[in-house]
């Protein structure tokens, strides 16, 4: 509990990371993932899936094991094991090259809070046969 709290801090903020980690907890639409490498929790994502959209609501990965591909596995891993046609994400300028890397669609939204722009992310996955 104490890594996935710390993980969403840096998706969110720590001020609010244990409120939406127990908010995780308590839905029965949001699902939070962890991953687990050599038994470590170094990264999660949270997301929520409707007809045929999953919407990633946070992502993180341990600033310890960054640019080694996690954050991709983890993304792929949804398109893989979801039944959904397109994955979208909001974000800031920050984490607009990641999305980019990985194929998604960016759109800005614009300055959504002061002095803040935002990023709309999205991207049909592709299902493979077999």
């Amino acid at each position: 509990m104490e890594e996935s709290i710390r993980l969403l801090g840096e998706a969110t903020s720590l001020l609010k990371a244990e409120e939406v980690y127990h908010a995780y907890i308590n839905s029965s639409k949001d699902q939070l993932f962890l991953y687990i490498h050599n038994g470590m929790c170094v990264g999660c994502v949270g997301l929520k899936q409707y007809k045929e959209e999953i919407v990633l609501n946070h992502i993180a990965v341990d600033a310890n094991f960054r640019s080694i591909g996690i954050g991709k596995s983890m993304v792929e891993w949804i398109g893989e094991n979801f039944k959904a046609s397109i994955l979208i994400a909001e974000t800031d300028r920050e984490a607009v090259g990641f999305y980019k890397q990985l194929g998604f669609e960016i759109t800005s939204l614009g300055e959504k809070y002061p002095g803040v722009e935002r990023f709309r992310c999205h991207k049909k996955i592709e299902k493979h046969a077999g």
